[in-house]
């Protein structure tokens, strides 16, 4: 074989390899490097939040048990932001996917590629126990200080109850404060500083069992039925890991896992699509 035939064959041969790894989408990079890197906020309890030095919590539960299935052998690297950060961050591609609670509406399922609902995000008013008789619905919310995590659902929830009060003829929400962290809400709503948070029902359970006496839950909850859910980038590369982690939240809720889960984190068991995430109504 002549210089030249040879020098012909391992180009070939290099440009072969070289578009084999081209190829590879996110799930084979994770599964060759051993390692895949999520982010969470871990100041949302009890989905996750920071107990004797480690993040715990409902998420990383079923993450455990969805990589144990999904990705065996395969560490998780897991990266604490700012709620405000998860989704730019996931978009810059500074970590493979995001793991914690957020809700699916329009706008980011436009942008991003959500997994199976993991728990229910329909949101809830939170109120003080010592302000029951006065706010015993949304309604008799004219006038008062709400406040909610900033960029968050629950936040357009309150602006949407505020443009509803001023449509029915009320003077709307006095004031609609926002929040890095729902900790701090939940504080200035014990002090007196807020008369409201809005949040999911899935978090207020329990919180109202951590706190007895301090907060009241109203009966009626504002905007419609809606799914917290893990979220990826909406892109070729990044598809075959989602349906892996779908396939890992599907087994997880069919076969009793996923309730056994909630159970042990909110004090109750959620009915959730196990098909497909409903489309999301606002």
């Amino acid at each position: 074989m002549n210089m030249l035939l040879r020098t012909l064959l391992a180009s070939v041969a290099g440009l072969v390899v070289s578009q084999a790894c081209l190829a590879e989408d996110l799930l084979a990079k994770v599964k060759a490097g051993k390692q895949i890197t999520v982010a969470t906020e871990a100041r949302y309890a009890p989905f996750e939040y920071v107990e004797g030095g480690k993040i715990v919590g409902y998420d990383v539960d079923l993450l455990q048990y969805v990589m144990a299935g999904a990705l065996p052998g395969v560490k998780n690297k897991t990266l604490d932001l700012p709620f405000q950060g998860l989704l730019p961050g996931l978009d810059a591609k500074r970590f493979d996917m995001i793991i914690a609670a957020v809700t699916a509406n329009r706008e980011r399922v436009s942008k991003f590629a959500f997994t199976l609902p993991i728990a229910e995000a329909t949101i809830g008013v939170l109120t003080r126990a010592d302000s029951a008789g006065s706010i015993k619905a949304p309604a008799d919310l004219n006038g008062k200080v709400a406040g909610a995590q900033i960029g968050s659902v629950q936040t357009d929830a309150l602006k949407a109850l505020d443009k509803k009060l001023k449509e029915a003829g009320g003077a709307g929400l006095k004031e609609i404060k926002e929040y890095v962290a729902y900790d701090e809400a939940y504080a200035d709503l014990a002090t007196g500083r807020l008369d409201a948070v809005a949040q999911s029902l899935s978090n207020l359970g329990p919180l109202m069992k951590s706190r007895p006496g301090v907060f009241a839950v109203l009966p009626q909850t504002i905007g419609p039925k809606s799914y917290f859910a893990w979220v990826a980038r909406k892109d070729a590369d990044s598809a075959a890991l989602v349906k892996a982690m779908n396939e890992g939240i599907a087994r997880a809720n069919k076969d009793g896992t996923m309730k056994k889960l909630q159970m042990k984190w909110f004090g109750m068991s959620m009915d959730l699509p196990v098909d497909a995430l409903p489309e999301p109504s606002m």
